[in-house]
This record gives C-alpha cells, sequence and structure tokens, in this order.
C-alpha cells in the first residue's frame, strides 16, 4: 500500500483545480490503472513560479543514488519514519507535492484464498490529493507517496492508507514550515466518510490493463469477498 491508482483528468482541469502552472508539455494522459514508475501528473511549489503542474515517474530516486533501478520499491514513504529515512528525510523537508487521483485501489484476501480488489474513491467524483515527496536532481522528477495507518471503514480494507489532504491542507502542505512532522495527520472521520469503498472487476490487477472499466463497481458475494462484512 499503495501501490495502484488512477488518475485520469487533463492538465487544463488539475491546473484549474490545484491554482497552478501548467507545465506537462501536453505529456499526461488518462491512466486508470497507474503502476510503480509511470509517469503522472504531482503539484509543486517552483520558488520563481509558484505552484506548478508537472510530470514525474512514481518512485522516488534519492539524490545520491547511482541509477533509477530501484524505484519501484521507492513508491510509498511511511509518516512514521519519513522526516528520519536517509532517502527520504531531505525531500520532505522541502519538496513536499500534492499527487492527484481520482481513487487508489487495494486487493483483500478472501476466505476461499482468492482476492478481491477494491477502489477507494470520493462520493461526489471529486480529485483527491495524495501527500507526496519529490526529487529533481535526477531527470525526470521523481516522488512518493506518504502512507499512514488506516482510519475507520478503510482498516477494513488494509492497514494502511495514503495520507490524504483535503483541500483546505493544500497550502500547508505545499509551504516551507519549521516543523513539517505537525502536518502528517490523517484527515478526520467525518471526511474520510465521504469516500465509496467500491469492489472492482479483478482486471485491474494486470498493469497492462487500461480503461474506465476498471474502476466501475462490480457485484460481489460478501461471504467470499470478505467474511460477510456488511460494509461492502
Amino acid at each position: 500500500m499503495c501501490g495502484r491508482y488512477a488518475t485520469t483528468r487533463s492538465a487544463g482541469d488539475l491546473s484549474a483545480v490545484f491554482e497552478a502552472s501548467d507545465d506537462t508539455d501536453g505529456g499526461l494522459r488518462p491512466d486508470h490503472n497507474v503502476a510503480p514508475t509511470d509517469p503522472v501528473p504531482v503539484v509543486r511549489v517552483d520558488p520563481e513560479r509558484g505552484r506548478v503542474l508537472s510530470v514525474a515517474r512514481w518512485g522516488l530516486v534519492p539524490h545520491w543514488a547511482t541509477s533509477a533501478a530501484g524505484a519501484s520499491r521507492m513508491i510509498n514513504a511511511r509518516v512514521e519514519t519519513v522526516a528520519t529515512s536517509r532517502a527520504y528525510a531531505v525531500p520532505f523537508a522541502r519538496r513536499r507535492c500534492l499527487v492527484p487521483a481520482d481513487g487508489w485501489y487495494e486487493w483483500v484476501r478472501r476466505p476461499d484464498g482468492g482476492k478481491q480488489p477494491y477502489f477507494m474513491t470520493p462520493r461526489d467524483g471529486s480529485v483527491l490529493a495524495l501527500a507526496g515527496i519529490w526529487t529533481g536532481e535526477k531527470s525526470p522528477l521523481t516522488f512518493s507517496v506518504l502512507t499512514t495507518a488506516a482510519v475507520g471503514e478503510l482498516a477494513e480494507v488494509h492497514d494502511r492508507m495514503p495520507l490524504l489532504l483535503p483541500a483546505d491542507r493544500w497550502a500547508d502542505w505545499l509551504a516551507p514550515a519549521d516543523d513539517p512532522a505537525a502536518l502528517l495527520v490523517p484527515p478526520s472521520p467525518g471526511w474520510l466518510a465521504g469516500l465509496e469503498i467500491r469492489p472492482v472487476g479483478r482486471a485491474v490487477g494486470d498493469v497492462r490493463n487500461d480503461g474506465p472499466g476498471l474502476t466501475e463497481r462490480v457485484a460481489v458475494d460478501r461471504e467470499r469477498s470478505h467474511g460477510g462484512s456488511a460494509l461492502f
């Protein structure tokens, strides 16, 4: 967690939502099945231009790394250690970003041994902002998504979740901070209640698959999918 998500909005839409200049140069495409090392949009702060929408690859490459070979293992940074980790501490202190997403996927093991994928997404169709950190020493830009302990009903799906940032926290996340650790607070249970936990088809398990059908709700057998939980 978080190992797969969807981001399908255009550069124009994201620039408007996040009040950012478009720096993607036409390099965005809808992606319903983002996987590690894929190029995707992030919102960061440029010292001269302010907020910019950029394309970055998912999987942070530390400034001291000699290659990007390990990027696929650097897609997530835990809030518990991000401030002290050799790889993440400097980006966390100086280069925080927002990662726009329609929602993210998790897989729940069924009692019969199979796995049922779920898509966590806002009920109202709004964009999510995942807390991220980025690096720019190597080209292209690279980033990691911060994760935290799952809260509320999300804990029934997985014990971790992305650190989600409501719109009123975007500015603080992007701005310089004397104590950035104070920003590592999950959203309130009331805000999280606005997320739908949606069962989806197994096609999302293959990174070669894409398209809006991946995020559509499917019917599942509750007894087989999650031990009869009324949540789903």
